[in-house]
Parts: C-alpha cells; structure tokens; sequence
C-alpha cells in the first residue's frame, strides 16, 4: 500500500471518525455512528483505497 493520505487530511479522518464512534457509543446517532471506524483506519494508516482508485493523492511528494 503506498502512502497517499497526508497532513490535514489524515489528521480530520482521525478526528470525525474519533467523535462518530463516540456518538455511536453513546447511543447519540445510532448504529450509523460506527461507519466512523473506516475513515479512522484510513486515518492511522495513510491509506484510502478509493483515493486510489479515483488516482487523487494529499500526500506531499518527498524529493
């Protein structure tokens, strides 16, 4: 898997998917809340598989 989540980018999936999984948790927004898992994992891992299939990349290129 190549890196292709960068900066802000991975620090805003970590933090909606932090507050969805607490919403769900806490029975706020229901079931729904836990789809908040996949931009967290996209989040730790630097890596969205539907960036790479759409070729789009936030990652800054390294020289």
């Amino acid at each position: 898997m190549k890196t292709n989540v960068g900066g802000i980018d991975r620090i805003l999936r970590i933090a909606i998917g932090l507050v969805l999984i607490a919403l769900a948790a806490t029975g706020t927004i229901g079931v729904w809340g836990w789809i908040g898992v996949v931009p967290l994992l996209t989040g730790i891992f630097k890596f969205c598989p539907a960036y790479s299939i759409f070729g789009t990349n936030t990652c800054p290129m390294k020289k």
